[in-house]
């Protein structure tokens, strides 16, 4: 989990799931996965060897690199064959986050209750965290994957209405206006997050999703390769957590915000999206149609805000 874990809000109302699955892993890596440090997950940083040149000096030395692997996401119902979801390349770590997060984003874990999370066989896999089998309390419905994968080719450059529509009609309504945030907590979450980014700091080649409170306290950090896969993990934490939707939190993305990160915090309710990079116009238009708040280029001491204003509190810049 993340430096920090805060209670759900008691107003909230709870989406998913009613009861914390179980997580059933029926076997252990083998010692080809031994972590570098017992802080971070099995896989998530590996070592290599590297030829250092600088200026005029060559060094070959030891060094520390991310790790990344092919992850199957499946899902099935009681009694129900395991239906293959997605294939996705991940940092190994917090596979079941990920799964439930991505399911729970993607639109695929609506009105479905998580009863438990299952990994690979360790008699037939070197890496039984490879494979992810989320068991649920009724049938996957294997049809809406089709949908999903239509919408998304249908984002690509050609048709982006398709996609805004198709995630508005997902998506939770936001409340107008709240949260309210003072504009020195948004000014302070870089520095709060880059502080948290524990496999960063021995890396250098991970993103990270964090989550703050609206005083700009940490709630959970998580990192991974890929963009995406650290806000599933994310979002996948909070599911666990039964504080969905995320009503009165902040999300702060390390790179730019792209319509996929939106489709995916608006779906669980968060209201407002940082980033220290840009956001695309097509993110900009799904925050605009979802009551999203989006921050981009958050360095130093400014930002700016590309949609639905009203939640930051920039009372002192127009006295």
């Amino acid at each position: 989990m993340g430096p920090t874990e805060s209670r759900p809000c008691a107003a909230k109302r709870t989406l998913t799931p009613t009861s914390t699955p179980d997580v059933v892993r029926p076997g252990t890596p083998g010692p080809a996965a031994a972590p570098l440090d017992p802080a971070l997950p099995t896989r998530h940083v590996t070592a290599t060897k590297v030829v250092s040149i600088r200026g005029g000096a060559l060094e070959v030395r030891d060094d520390l690199v991310v790790g990344e692997e092919p992850l199957e996401i499946q899902a099935a119902g009681p009694r129900q064959e395991p239906v293959h979801v997605a294939v996705t390349m991940r940092t190994p770590g917090f596979e079941d986050e990920l799964a439930i997060g991505f399911l729970t984003s993607e639109g695929l874990l609506r009105d479905n209750e998580v009863i438990a999370v299952q990994y690979g066989d360790p008699g037939r896999m070197a890496e039984p965290d490879d494979v992810v089998l989320v068991r649920l309390a009724k049938a996957f419905d294997a049809s809406r994957i089709a949908k999903r994968n239509f919408v998304a080719t249908a984002s690509c450059g050609i048709c982006g209405k398709a996609s805004i529509d198709e995630v508005a009609v997902r998506a939770e309504p936001l409340p107008q206006g709240l949260p309210f945030v003072a504009r020195s907590v948004v000014l302070s979450l870089p520095d709060t997050l880059r502080a948290a980014q524990g496999a960063f700091d021995r890396t250098g080649g991970l993103h990270a999703a964090g989550l703050f409170d609206t005083d700009g306290n940490l709630v959970a950090i998580r990192e991974d390769v890929g963009r995406h896969n650290a806000l599933d993990k994310l979002i996948g934490s909070r599911v666990r957590s039964h504080e969905l939707p995320l009503w009165d939190r902040i999300l702060l993305v390390s790179g730019r915000v792209s319509f996929e990160i939106v489709q995916k915090a608006a779906v669980a309710g968060i209201p407002i999206i940082c980033a220290v990079s840009a956001p695309s116009d097509l993110a900009i238009r799904l925050a605009q149609r979802l009551g999203v708040t989006l921050v981009g280029f958050l360095r130093g001491d400014g930002f700016n805000v590309y949609s639905h204003d009203n939640r930051m509190d920039l009372r002192d810049l127009l006295r």
